[in-house]
């Protein structure tokens, strides 16, 4: 529950890292469960899958001041080969679609953090509609295919620029856009 004084508080600030916490963990799963589950109807009940077993889930956490207030965007990242790395399940809540930073920031740390830890390629299926965000964030299509019944791209970033990132249990801060 938030302090009233706060209810209207619109945070301005957001931490990007990898869920470490078990209340981030949590807050990951019902998120995707909101997106893909109940708002696009990908999913019935759960989005979980056997790649959550092996996977690294990433969080986007709104800052009450200096403090993380709530799971606002996931992505999560695993190791196919060697090597080669993969992307899935990007979300971010409804309410902080308009930030414009969150999704782009979910992205970078994915990637960076993963060519930290070896990355050679990093691939994702992406959504059609979101294929701009990612081409304008250096990646490529590879091939348009459908996944769960909707259109996707196959897409492959350029890993010369997404430097390799070190400590993403910690991550960094983005920042709102301003409107």
């Amino acid at each position: 529950m938030i302090f009233e004084p706060f209810k209207n508080f619109a945070a301005t600030a957001f931490q990007i890292k990898y869920a470490t916490e078990p209340w981030e963990r949590r807050g990951a799963g019902a998120l995707r469960r909101a997106v893909f589950c109940d708002e696009q109807q990908i999913f019935s009940g759960d989005d979980r899958d056997a790649i959550d077993d092996v996977a690294t889930p990433i969080v986007a956490l709104s800052m009450l001041g200096v403090a993380a207030d709530a799971v606002v965007g996931v992505v999560r990242i695993h190791e196919t080969a060697p090597g080669l790395w993969q992307g899935s399940r990007l979300a971010v809540a409804a309410d902080y679609r308009k930030v414009g930073a969150l999704g782009a920031a979910l992205i970078k740390l994915a990637v960076a953090s993963a060519h930290g830890r070896g990355a050679t390629r990093f691939i994702a299926q992406v959504q059609s509609q979101n294929a701009l965000l990612f081409r304008r964030m250096h990646w490529r299509t590879l091939d348009e295919i459908e996944l769960h019944g909707r259109a996707h791209h196959l897409m492959e970033a350029d890993l010369s620029f997404y430097p390799p990132f070190g400590a993403p249990e910690q991550g960094f801060i983005a920042l709102r856009r301003a409107a």
